[in-house]
C-alpha cells in the first residue's frame, strides 16, 4: 500500500494545508485570552490545536521563572486524553522545556 503525502500528514498529526509555527510532539505553555494549558501536541487544524497530557494552569507564579524553571504554583490535571484549544483565543505559546505536570497543585 502507498501513502501519499496527504494521508502522512494526517498520520502525523497535521490536518491542514495552513503553514503554522508548531511542531508536532512538542511540549507547549498556551495562554488564551482567560486560562492557560500545558500540553504535548498532537495536532494541529485550521482554528484548533489539540494536545495530550494537558494540564490547565491556574497560577504560574513569576512567568519567567516558570518558562526557565518549570515551577507552576497551582495545577488541575486533565484525565488522560486529548484536549481542544481554539486558535482564536490564544494570546502566546512557549515552547515548555520540562516534564508536563502531572499532579494536581
Amino acid at each position: 500500500m502507498e501513502l501519499s503525502f496527504k494521508d502522512f500528514k494526517e498520520l502525523i498529526g497535521v490536518n491542514e494545508d495552513d503553514s503554522h509555527p508548531y511542531r508536532i510532539g512538542e511540549k507547549y505553555l498556551i495562554r488564551t485570552v482567560t486560562m492557560i494549558y500545558t500540553g504535548k501536541l498532537k495536532s494541529v487544524y485550521k482554528n484548533e490545536l489539540v494536545i495530550t497530557g494537558a494540564a490547565w494552569v491556574a497560577d504560574t507564579g513569576r512567568f519567567a521563572e516558570a518558562l526557565e524553571k518549570g515551577k507552576l504554583n497551582e495545577v488541575e490535571v486533565y484525565p488522560e486524553g486529548d484536549v481542544i484549544v481554539g486558535r482564536g483565543a490564544i494570546v502566546d505559546v512557549a515552547v515548555w522545556c520540562h516534564p508536563l505536570p502531572r499532579e494536581t497543585k
